[in-house]
């Protein structure tokens, strides 16, 4: 684990991770991932997707999930700066509704880990970004679904002051509120804790 720093949030499960990065003249290597090391963390999830979007300056991306095949993912910037959020939808967890954020960029190269169960999005705070995430279930439009991203239950404090206009997809603008949601059916959102996420 030498080359990972893996910290713990207040929400069980969610993990900040901080690469080693080696620097020289030449410019940097860091290993972005190692299934090894992050078996030995006790997060043992097996990755089937990548994905990568572009973003402008005041894009807000969520809060996404999807009620079946939900996703863990371990997401990062590889350019510019955003403000990442997971929202804790697990029905039995003690932390429910309640959610975790940080700022992910290309100089902290700082990634997050959220589990299955979750609700995640971001907000863009530079003049663009790259955002990068590693799936452990495949994409599934018909299963997809989302809470509405300033949700006065959740209260998520994005940073507004740093942001003219807010940039959402018509998809975005339709998300209920957190009470409006019932989850009890989908197993996902009925699990605390799973293998991987103690």
């Amino acid at each position: 684990m030498e080359n990972f720093k893996f910290n713990k949030t207040q929400i069980n499960g969610l993990y900040i991770i901080e690469p080693k990065v080696f620097n020289d003249t030449r410019g940097y290597f860091m290993e972005a991932y190692n299934k090894e090391h992050f078996k030995k963390a006790g997060l043992n999830m097996n990755f089937v997707q990548d994905n990568e979007s572009r973003s402008s300056k005041g894009v807000l991306r969520g809060l996404h999930f999807q009620k079946k095949h939900s996703q863990g993912k371990l997401v990062r910037v590889i350019k510019g700066k955003v403000f990442d959020v997971a929202v804790d939808l697990r029905v039995a967890s003690e932390s429910y509704g309640k959610y975790e954020s940080v700022i992910l960029s290309e100089e902290n190269k700082k990634q997050f880990y959220i589990p299955e169960g979750f609700a995640h999005g971001f907000l863009v705070l530079s003049d663009e970004a790259i955002f990068n995430y590693k799936c452990t279930d495949f994409y599934y439009p018909k299963y997809e679904s989302g809470v509405k991203w300033n949700d006065a239950d959740i209260n998520v404090e994005w940073p507004l002051d740093q942001i003219k206009n807010i940039i959402l997809s018509e998809k975005d603008k339709k998300h209920p509120n957190l009470k409006e949601l019932d989850l009890s059916e989908f197993p996902q959102f009925n699990v605390c804790e799973r293998e991987g996420n103690q």
